[in-house]
């Protein structure tokens, strides 16, 4: 077997390679070529983290809780043990392993050789395989890509070290003292090394043998256009025809202005982060500089020309000894030389900063508290948890009644329960074609309510085509925001059936419309019915994630109660185009029985005639001949027949259960979603302290639960065919825009404004905000 190690350079088109090799997988196995999923789905991450030396902590294994030399060592177990099997189960005639971050961060020879020494366990036939590019373009793009990861250094680090004899040398040399608290990484701060392309060759062959290292030139217009299959099978040698690949943009740059105010924001985050009291997550750094951009031109690589010409003479050897495009390393014409630019607008990083400080703190705070969670239970024994001030100042008496109760109370909540790791970010779920369903039945049937929600139609029913649905049938009334007509045009491409419920009568039009559901053919065909709202996702958690994985785990069940996880705002205050499931996860503990909300559930059930009605949370009216047929599972596939058969809407410490399928619930999205849910269907005389009170029970941000995420490559190729409509994509956009402008203009209104303001200081830990909902009224 051969080995082909890809290790990028980074902002050499890694990742437009690693996406077209997992899309290709099935493919290329049958041509005897294995891009293995045990590293990682796409980019090989996990091979990186488990190779480094176990003082050199970068940003992944921070944030993905391998810090600790036990747990890489853990991580290395596991993954020798998974390539192990995916390799044996194929057989395959190649194997095609790909990250970005080893040509980058392997600086030690102990980390090189661990990772030779992991990959001759299966071949010592290893080509490694590097794409290179013209060095001052590439460092502009690298430049640009650690602003965003925190690097506080300006170019000029770069351009003062330019005429020296040892570029390599001098780079190590400016490399920080790695320390993860105070977001200092090697990765992030030290200038690349790796752009020495002649000290790189000299670096791996020296492990992995003279001859062993391969270069290849960086072309855009090939790697992001349908001929990228081509620059694949010239790399890894295959021979057969793998098909083309859709054309796609590279990825876009960052103004010279944005990367100015990122430098200078992250040299005063680096201060306030000096006396490690506080944390700031990498989800959220770079969601603040992200914030911080402008418009205007990027860095331009002339600027940069004394990084070329350094590199002139020894390029020039590469390109003859390399066989590489005598024009790849013509550099731009020299200007003056690079000074880092006006970040325009008057700005100044102090008065983001202390905009920004109280997110910084809410983060803090939840880190402190998931630490003192994951700390030994006698860290605690000392005495009895305080409150925080935030509820302090917030909580009535009642409640800090009910906070003292609960903290000997077996009610207590807390997330040790079940057995899923839903920290850790797992290899993404394959593809799944649309099944072909007999005739005369509609298969799986998600029947829904919408009223105004334009801005996430789209993922929603992309993500779960994705997991196995096969037909939809929703309902509207009083739309304003372009809803009516995304849900028109999906049903003109086939994808559901849309019906208008102006004319509801009764209490609900929820009910209304479920009642009229019963007389519809793609009903009354279905397989299984499933009533569920567009902020709500099956998150099905075992096999390949799909609908159909776990009902081969349940074959005898007739009715599954997917009990809600509530994810909360996550810090994220401005509604925008990102997908919901990536952008929130953060939740409620698993046992959290109090208040009634939490564990508040939705139920799939067989069309089988046993129950005559489908209401909002379950099927009722069991007929009687039913009553001793009927079979009941919560979602980690136990038998909750006897409490669940007749009547009951939310799982109790005996019937809860998370293991196999949840239904992520995500009721308040951002800051700027929530003030529209709660003006939705209303005139502009909210009531603030209704508006609080759902808050305070639907805000739950406490815990990590990634375990969606593992669907995001699929979702995102569902939702991109559905935008390739251009009518759908115009109404989509339409759809957004509206959203955008009506929370401006809510935030214009003085009781919105009050409720923006309010929440964002509210901040409890699980226990106090159980003790607080039990203390408020229930609301509708």
């Amino acid at each position: 077997m051969r080995i082909f190690l890809h290790i990028g350079l980074p902002h050499t088109g890694a990742d437009r390679l690693q996406s077209v090799l997992a899309d290709k997988r099935d493919q290329l196995a049958g041509k005897g070529v294995l891009f293995p999923r045990a590293p990682g789905r796409q980019n090989h991450t996990r091979l990186f983290m488990s190779v480094t030396e176990p003082g050199h902590v970068d940003p992944l294994r921070f944030n993905r809780g391998f810090a600790a030399p036990k747990a890489q060592s853990s991580l290395r177990d596991n993954l020798q043990t998974d390539l192990a099997k995916e390799i044996a189960q194929h057989k395959p005639e190649t194997l095609i392993l790909s990250a970005d971050q080893l040509g980058a961060s392997l600086v030690q020879p102990s980390e090189l050789k661990r990772l030779q020494s992991l990959l001759a366990e299966h071949s010592k036939d290893i080509t490694v395989i590097a794409h290179v590019d013209e060095p001052a373009q590439l460092l502009a793009r690298h430049y640009a890509d650690q602003i965003m990861e925190g690097r506080h250094r300006s170019l000029d680090l770069e351009t003062s070290i330019a005429d020296g004899a040892d570029w390599w040398g001098a780079c190590l040399q400016n490399a920080p003292k790695i320390d993860p608290q105070a977001g200092q990484f090697f990765e992030t701060q030290t200038p690349p090394f790796w752009l020495d392309y002649t000290r790189l060759l000299t670096h791996w062959q020296a492990v992995f043998g003279e001859g062993k290292v391969k270069l290849r030139a960086y072309h855009p217009g090939t790697i992001y256009s349908a001929k990228v299959t081509d620059e694949i099978r010239a790399a890894f040698d295959i021979k057969d025809q793998i098909g083309k690949a859709q054309d796609t943009d590279p990825p876009p740059s960052s103004s010279a202005a944005s990367l100015a105010r990122g430098r200078q924001f992250n040299d005063l985050v680096r201060q306030v982060l000096a006396d490690r009291k506080r944390t700031l997550p990498r989800q959220l750094w770079r969601q603040l500089i992200g914030e911080m951009a402008v418009p205007g031109t990027p860095i331009d690589p002339a600027q940069l020309s004394a990084i070329s010409e350094s590199f002139r003479d020894a390029n020039q050897s590469l390109i003859a000894a390399q066989n590489l495009p005598k024009d790849l390393f013509k550099a731009p014409r020299a200007k003056e030389p690079w000074a880092e630019a006006d970040p325009e607008y008057g700005f100044r990083a102090s008065q983001y900063l202390l905009q920004f400080m109280w997110r910084i703190d809410k983060a803090t705070r939840q880190a402190n508290r998931q630490a003192a969670r994951n700390a030994p239970e006698s860290a605690g024994a000392a005495g009895v948890p305080k409150l925080s001030p935030a509820a302090k100042a917030i909580m009535p008496p009642l409640a800090l009644q009910n906070y003292e109760k609960l903290l000997t109370s077996r009610f207590a909540p807390h997330n040790r329960i079940g057995q899923v790791n839903e920290t850790e970010v797992l290899p993404a779920y394959t593809p799944i074609q649309p099944r072909k369903l007999p005739k005369g039945t509609s298969g799986n049937v998600i029947v829904g309510c919408m009223k105004n929600e334009a801005p996430y139609i789209i993922e929603w029913v992309a993500y779960h085509r994705a997991i196995g649905i096969d037909n939809f049938l929703i309902y509207t009334n009083g739309c304003e925001d372009g809803t009516d007509e995304i849900l028109d045009r999906l049903q003109e491409l086939g994808c559901l059936q849309h019906r208008l419920n102006d004319d509801w009568k009764g209490k609900s039009p929820q009910q209304f419309a479920l009642n009229k559901s019963l007389k519809e053919p793609v009903v009354r065909n279905a397989e299984w019915l499933i009533h569920i709202d567009v902020d709500e996702f099956m998150n099905v958690r075992c096999g390949n994630g799909t609908l159909q994985d776990f009902l081969a785990e349940v074959p005898d069940a007739t009715s599954v109660a997917m009990t809600w996880r509530l994810f909360g705002q996550n810090g994220v205050t401005q509604l925008n185009d990102d997908f919901v499931t990536a952008q929130f996860d953060t939740c409620a503990p698993k046992f959290c029985p109090k208040p009634h909300t939490v564990w508040g559930f939705k139920t799939m059930f067989r069309n089988n005639g046993a129950y005559a009605k489908m209401s909002c949370h379950r099927p009722n009216k069991l007929d009687p001949d039913w009553k001793d047929r009927v079979a009941w599972v919560n979602g980690s596939g136990d038998d909750i027949t006897g409490e669940m058969a007749e009547r009951g809407w939310r799982s109790s410490v005996k019937s809860v259960g998370y293991d196999k399928l949840q239904l992520n619930h995500y009721a308040l999205r951002s800051t700027e979603s929530f003030l529209i849910k709660r003006q939705r269907g209303r005139a502009l005389h909210v009531d603030r302290s209704i508006g609080l009170n759902y808050w305070i029970r639907m805000d739950w941000s406490v815990h990590r639960d990634v375990t969606i995420q593992r669907n995001l490559p699929r979702l995102k190729l569902e939702y991109d065919r559905l935008l390739e409509d251009p009518v759908l994509a115009e109404w989509h956009d339409k759809g957004r825009a509206w959203h955008q402008a009506k929370a401006a203009e809510l935030m214009n209104t003085p009781e919105f404004k009050d409720l923006y303001e309010q929440v964002q200081d509210i901040d409890l830990t699980e226990t106090e905000r159980v003790a607080y909902a039990l203390a408020l009224d229930m609301e509708s």
